[in-house]
């Protein structure tokens, strides 16, 4: 190139060159450049096991200058779990409502409720036995769970109360009441667990999918069915108000004002 006095000099005495790299179009994501990373889960994991891996890479290598979001089947993953939890306390508050309107009391709901701890346990340990993963379907379960359950200590609680009304204590009451509900309970109970099986068992086409759903209902009824003779029997003892029994003492020949009334 030349200079102002019309010499001649080589290019490289005033530039440098360096060699780079740049995209051939620049995406963008929330009107924001973006760069998409896609990758299938390894075998045994889940979705929700490789959305958790990108958030611990991204909370140790990216600073506050960048930011994260899901798209594609991760988004529709995410949003569907949140709508499931919310479901689920949904209809904890939903049934525990019900039952109080229906025994007009805030106790007897409350001991009732106690058989869904035992259900999602064994939910979750039967998911744990048979290798399966906590997904969309077994949140579903455990939402069926609820409703399903509950029946036990619907039919513990409700004839011990009728025991009660007829004079007996409340640890001879409820011991009356699990002896003659034990084959309602039973049966019902059975029968869920054995209208669940060919989802447990992943029979039928397209069936792998559903198996946490029947693993959740099968395990979780099973293991409720257990464990709900023991605790809501133990729970009503402990918890179950006192009744009052009133009596009218009629004695003839006295007036009516002088008539007593013992509580």
């Amino acid at each position: 190139m030349r200079t102002t006095s019309g010499e001649l000099i080589s290019i490289d005495n005033v530039i440098s060159l360096e060699e780079s790299a740049t995209p051939p179009s620049l995406y963008h994501f929330n009107r924001y450049k973006s760069a998409t990373i896609t990758a299938p889960p390894a075998s045994g994991k889940t979705i929700g096991d490789g959305i958790q891996a990108m958030k611990e890479i991204a909370a140790a290598e990216l600073d506050d200058t960048f930011s994260t979001s899901l798209s594609g089947a991760s988004r529709d993953f995410a949003e569907s779990s949140g709508n499931t939890s919310f479901a689920f306390i949904l209809a904890l508050v939903l049934i525990y409502l019900v039952l109080a309107a229906q025994f007009e009391s805030f106790i007897d709901p409350f001991i009732i409720m106690f058989t869904v701890p035992l259900a999602i346990c064994g939910a979750f340990l039967c998911l744990y036995i048979f290798g399966q993963t906590f997904n969309i379907f077994s949140q579903i379960g455990m939402i069926m769970l609820i409703g399903l359950v509950t029946k036990n200590g619907i039919l513990i609680v409700e004839f011990a109360n009728q025991k009660r009304e007829d004079g007996l204590g409340k640890f001879e009451a409820v011991s009356e009441a699990s002896r003659l509900r034990l084959r309602p309970i039973l049966m019902t109970s059975l029968a869920m667990a054995t209208g669940s099986l060919p989802l447990a068992l992943s029979l039928g086409q397209s069936s792998s999918s559903r198996m946490p759903l029947g693993i959740v209902i099968v395990g979780g009824v099973l293991f409720s069915l257990v464990l709900t003779l023991f605790v809501v029997p133990a729970m009503f003892t402990y918890l179950s108000r006192k009744k009052k029994h009133i009596t009218i003492q009629m004695i003839e020949g006295i007036p009516d004002s002088q008539k007593s009334l013992s509580i």
